[in-house]
């Protein structure tokens, strides 16, 4: 869902370590054993998710792959003499997490601007940004994210005058939670040079009050206009900021992302550091398809690294249902006359779709609203068909609200869900007062999506939400809070098992990404992937998952995280 991955995030901390990482690349901080030997995990169970023997007690590790799983006998015998044993106790194996959509330059930003995420009120939001450290700085724009003035009482969105009291002549943009609605102060807008007199860009909406000012607020496409004149991060900065986001990933217990949107400065760093062996996760990258950057990915073509694959294009429909964004076929039912925006043109879009299909590309498209999936659906038929291509794996970024009829067309013709769970879980209190309580049938419907065939990758869409995989496996299971609210799940009939929503992590998003040879699952022969949890997140209570934790988590055969005490 986030819309600018690097337009806000500039100022970051230059972070050297965090604790509990193992190491940053696939060789750096492992053992003789772990480099050129044998390790065999033994562990209460291991979920391999192979249907020959789904749940085992042991594996075992050699050259980066899956040696043999079986009982900790059995595993020790085929490992052979020398082998290095961990014991993890109580801890549930299961094959490597994988977030099917993510953004990490964002995230890496996000973690040093003014936080405002969970902010109960205006004054409390306000508050943070005036105690901002000064790495929220970029140049001499104060940046933050995160707020969202649907968990304020007021439900109303902010404006210039909150923040001119206290800056006065300092630029502010606070991205809002979703990515696709920037809070800025009047000085923020004269350095964009807008006002009454300007036009509302295509795909974009400056909000005006009844004087026909900008009140502070803008939408979607509208956001550029501030980001043009951002100063760009420094490339110390730009480092530091994917270095703590892949830190931050491992610790979660993540061993690898979807990127849903790269752009290519993003991309060349992450090249060079996975040629130097320095990259610890797998990153399967989305070329960023909105900008003039796409010319130079189509150039290129699809790229194939060590942890780096760079095969799909992320392309951008429509907005985000908070910000009354998403394109819908009828009116928001909360804003009559009103049925968002549409960010790409549908010609556009579906040139720019043919374009990289013909070129290899496997085509992601975000898409929120009704109006904009079935555009979605419409184009990538046509497309493929020009295209001459077959088993394209074409994503559909969200699938957020949708007509029953478009669930049915999505699974029928071989798209991919990829889906974040805990977006259900954030949008509930006000989601169906968006849409209506017909349209919400086809809002955030997993299983509908089961049903038409559709294979499910799950997600997160860091920083919109956070990336902690056991928040999300909780959602999906529950659709409930924190706090086990609703009693009994919003639309719980559309709630995942604990057996698919970990396939969802896992296999769902191997297929995603056209790994489902390689990882996915624990089999002989396949990628040493996979991750130690306190608590086994199939047959536990669902409410156990929230206060879980990741032990340990190995890509390639490599400790890349594991928690102290361990």
């Amino acid at each position: 869902m986030l819309r600018r991955i690097g337009g806000l995030f500039g100022a970051v901390l230059l972070l050297t370590g965090v604790a509990g990482c193992a190491r940053r690349g696939p060789d750096a901080g492992k053992d003789a054993s772990q480099a050129s030997g044998t390790t065999v995990y033994v562990a209460a169970r291991v979920r391999t998710l192979d249907a020959d023997r789904p749940v085992v007690t042991a594996l075992a590790v050699r050259e980066g792959k899956v040696l043999a799983t079986g009982t900790k006998d059995e595993v020790l015998a085929a490992a052979g003499e020398g082998a290095r044993v961990v014991d993890l106790g109580d801890a549930t194996v299961v094959p490597g997490l994988t977030d099917s959509h993510g953004h990490l330059a964002g995230l890496g930003g996000g973690l040093v601007t003014v936080d405002l995420e969970g902010t109960a009120t205006k004054p409390e939001a306000l508050a943070r940004v005036t105690g901002a450290p000064q790495t929220a700085y970029q140049g001499e724009w104060l940046i933050g994210n995160g707020w969202d003035q649907n968990d304020w009482p007021e439900k109303a969105f902010p404006s210039r005058q909150d923040l001119d009291a206290k800056y006065p002549t300092t630029p502010v943009a606070l991205s809002r939670v979703d990515g696709h609605a920037l809070w800025v102060n009047s000085e923020a807008l004269r350095r964009a040079k807008i006002g009454r007199d300007t036009k509302d860009p295509s795909g974009g909406r400056i909000m005006r009050g009844p004087d026909g000012e900008p009140t502070g607020v803008l939408v979607d496409n509208a956001m550029d206009l501030v980001f043009a004149v951002l100063p760009p991060p420094s490339e110390a900065q730009h480092e530091a900021r994917l270095r703590a986001a892949l830190e931050r990933c491992a610790r979660a217990g993540l061993t690898g992302v979807h990127d849903a949107g790269m752009d290519l400065r993003t991309f060349r760093l992450l090249q060079r550091w996975d040629a130097e062996g320095k990259l610890p996760l797998r990153v399967y990258a989305m070329a960023d398809g909105q900008t003039a950057e796409r010319e130079t990915y189509l150039k290129d073509g699809p790229y194939q690294g060590k942890m780096l694959t760079l095969r799909a294009v992320k392309l951008m429909l429509d907005g985000a249902l908070g910000s009354r964004g998403a394109a819908l076929h009828q009116d928001y039912s909360d804003e009559p006359g009103h049925k968002g925006l549409l960010v790409l043109a549908p010609e556009e879009y579906e040139r720019r779709a043919a374009a990289f299909m013909g070129r290899g590309f496997q085509v992601c498209t975000h898409a929120i609203g009704d109006r904009a999936n079935t555009l979605v659906l419409d184009a990538l038929t046509r497309a493929a068909a020009a295209t001459g291509t077959k088993d394209g794996r074409h994503r559909v970024e969200h699938a957020q609200v949708m007509r029953l009829e478009d669930i049915d067309r999505l699974g029928k013709n071989g798209f991919i869900a990829s889906v974040q769970p805990t977006h259900a879980t954030s949008d509930m209190p006000w989601a169906e007062a968006r849409v209506g309580p017909e349209r919400i049938r086809g809002a955030y419907a997993w299983q509908r999506l089961k049903a038409s065939g559709a294979v499910l990758a799950l997600g997160s869409d860091f920083p919109v939400e956070h990336p902690d995989v056991l928040a999300g496996l909780y959602a999906a299971r529950t659709r409930q809070d924190v706090r086990g609210q609703p009693a009994a799940g919003w639309y719980a009939d559309q709630r995942l098992s604990g057996q698919e929503a970990l396939e969802g992590f896992t296999v769902g998003a191997a297929y995603a990404s056209f790994a489902e040879g390689q990882r996915g699952r624990l089999k002989p022969g396949m990628d040493a992937d996979f991750v130690a949890l306190s608590v086994d997140p199939v047959d536990a209570p669902p409410a156990d998952l929230p206060g879980a934790r990741v032990r340990l988590t190995v890509v390639a055969g490599a400790e890349v995280f594991r928690a102290p005490g361990t």
